[in-house]
């Protein structure tokens, strides 16, 4: 492995520290997109931090052009962004690009749920209620945003497979990356984890039952409170929202 004396943004630490490219069956490129990419969803590499190509190849052990495709395809999913003079960094969502997705995210969060209504097995409606158990024991415990951030991503993973759509879940999981960002956002908010908690149980609840006019009413009502919180947030960092 590459020296660990920096961070992809040359600021002191080491977020590769742990990764082991080459040691696994997949492919390089893949290896070098997951690692990165984790990186950036578990606030390893901060919005706005530059990814500077020589210290990631130093760090990864890989040849720039592969560095230079897992950026680009970082590029596609919204997770980085390439500024003029700066080069990569990681993304920084306004609220107006956050307003959008969540727009997006209602329709699309409705039609997976009930989905997986009507095509998941019993078997698989009660795995969801043990990954609700588990939200339910991070939250209630008071853990870091992180652990909370990754029991979210094994609900909806359970829901992705469960609905059986791999367009629908294509097109979700290519937004997931910039969701997940909003979702540590809308958690760091008081209260907030709280509110998340008790919204699942009834989309659970709605699920159980597999009543798709609740479930509709609960995802629906799920993500709105989620944007509100996150805009909420976001306003108060961001410079131009304050201005509008």
């Amino acid at each position: 492995m590459g020296s660990d004396k920096t961070t992809a943004g040359g600021t002191a630490g080491a977020p590769f520290a742990g990764a082991r490219i080459g040691r696994v069956a997949a492919p390089i490129r893949e290896q070098v997109l997951d690692v990165i990419r984790q990186g950036i969803l578990d606030f390893q590499l901060r919005p706005g931090q530059r990814l500077i190509e020589r210290e990631l190849i130093e760090q990864l052990g890989v040849s720039r052009p592969t560095i230079r495709e897992v950026l680009s395809r970082l590029v596609a999913e919204g997770l980085v962004t390439i500024q003029p003079q700066h080069g990569a960094i990681v993304a920084v969502l306004s609220p107006v690009e956050a307003e959008d997705i969540y727009e997006m995210r209602v329709p699309l969060e409705v039609l997976v749920m009930q989905r997986f209504v009507k095509r998941a097995t019993d078997e698989e409606i009660v795995e969801l209620r043990r990954a609700l158990e588990r939200i339910e024991e991070i939250t209630e415990a008071g853990s870091e945003t992180q652990s909370r951030l990754r029991a979210k991503d094994d609900f909806y993973q359970i829901v992705f497979e469960g609905a059986r759509s791999p367009a629908l879940a294509q097109t979700l999981q290519t937004m997931q990356g910039r969701i997940r960002l909003l979702r540590a956002t809308s958690l760091a908010t008081p209260g907030r984890p709280e509110a998340s908690l008790e919204e699942i149980r009834a989309l659970v609840d709605a699920i159980e039952r597999r009543d798709l006019n609740d479930v509709a009413a609960a995802a629906t009502a799920h993500v709105r409170n989620a944007s509100a919180s996150a805009l909420s947030r976001l306003a108060e960092t961001d410079p131009d929202a304050k201005e509008q």
